[in-house]
């Protein structure tokens, strides 16, 4: 199982990205989907989460400003964040993670995928 993130970047203050995560592999299936993030010197932190039905759970510092998706295509599952109006302050590494089941239910991480805010 692997879990591929991608879309960090740099971005003036009020700009927009969207993250992108990738599970493929041996799955049997998935359950909650979600995207954390670490600032430096903070502890990570959950940005948003999504479960299998698609029901959505934001961080308050984030709400009407990020929006979490997920999607199916050729057995592969896509974890989507789209983050509009960034501040400084969401400058951080963003990790994905699912809840995975292959033989039994794990957790997954992919690896960190930075995004930097200027103001």
């Amino acid at each position: 199982v692997q879990l591929q993130a991608s879309g960090g970047g740099l971005v003036q203050a009020g700009g927009s990205l969207r993250l992108s995560c990738a599970a493929s592999g041996s799955i049997f299936s998935i359950n909650d989907m979600g995207w954390y993030r670490q600032a430096p010197g903070k502890q990570r932190e959950l940005v948003a989460a999504i479960s299998s039905g698609g029901s959505t759970n934001y961080a308050d510092s984030v709400k009407g400003r990020f929006t979490i998706s997920r999607d199916i295509a050729k057995k592969t599952v896509y974890l989507y964040l789209q983050m509009n109006s960034l501040k400084p302050e969401d400058t951080a590494v963003y990790y994905c993670n699912a809840q995975i089941r292959v033989l039994t239910l794990m957790d997954y991480w992919g690896k960190g995928t930075l995004v930097t805010v200027s103001s």
